[in-house]
């Protein structure tokens, strides 16, 4: 069944969303884990690679803790997919590298690409917030197309570092604040319930995506609109005129 929702702004979740959860955790985390270790060595002084393992030193009561300790740390946080800033950061810098070499290519379900360029067109305005970081999430949209054909440009990204984390409602409030349009004029899209009651409590629009194989579909997004596919979403804006009225 079709939803439909008058809004100006959609907000997007990747994982189990747009794109496959296991896409992530049988290839991103692998690439990731497999060169983790080059990556500190040889970036070593980059700011990004320096404040990522001081805070992992930070977050571990480590401050001593050498560039193998550091690793072992990231290596296991990416097993237990732990939503760390410092590993998220990290993963972010080695996926960008992969997808901009076409070493690895994003993926996105068959009825996303569409539908993006569908609301983009009518003049929707779209996001993305994600616990990946806004590096990786750039590179993820810069290089996803279908067919040749580039994705429609995102207008904004946030992650855990510049929103905050996605079970809490001052997050949301946090990205609309920021946003042109207000909370109930923007729809937010997630195969999770924690982060739709959230997003829903902050006052924002909201819809579970349930897709077969992902793995909260079973227990579906209880007290929010649900659809199998953005095929199955209608994202309308409302004119200037009748926006002012």
């Amino acid at each position: 069944m079709t939803q439909r929702f008058e809004a100006d702004s959609v907000l997007l979740d990747i994982e189990g969303t747009t794109s496959a959860s296991r896409y992530v955790t049988e290839v991103l985390f692998p690439y990731c884990e497999g060169r983790l270790g080059a990556l500190l060595a040889e970036r070593a002084a980059e700011p990004e690679v320096r404040r990522a393992v001081d805070q992992v030193r930070e977050m571990t009561g480590e401050p001593g803790a050498d560039t193998a300790r550091v690793e072992a740390v990231l290596a296991a946080w990416i097993r237990e997919d732990r939503k760390a800033t410092p590993l998220k950061t990290l993963q972010g810098l080695l996926w960008a590298d992969a997808f901009a070499r076409g070493d690895l290519v994003p993926h996105f379900y068959g009825d996303v690409p569409a539908a993006l360029r569908r609301w983009s067109s009518s003049g929707v305005r779209l996001y993305v917030y994600s616990s990946g970081s806004v590096t990786a999430q750039r590179a993820w949209f810069s290089h996803g197309a279908t067919g040749g054909t580039p994705l429609p440009p995102v207008d904004g990204f946030f992650d855990t570092g510049n929103a905050g984390p996605k079970h809490f409602p001052a997050s949301y409030r946090t990205i609309t604040d920021s946003l042109a349009s207000p909370p109930g004029r923007t729809l937010f899209l997630s195969d999770r319930p924690g982060e739709l009651d959230a997003a829903g409590a902050a006052g924002l629009l909201t819809a579970g995506v349930r897709r077969p194989g992902e793995p909260g579909y079973e227990a579906g997004t209880p007290g929010h609109p649900e659809v199998a596919s953005f095929a199955e979403l209608d994202v309308v804006r409302r004119a200037k005129d009748e926006c002012d009225v």
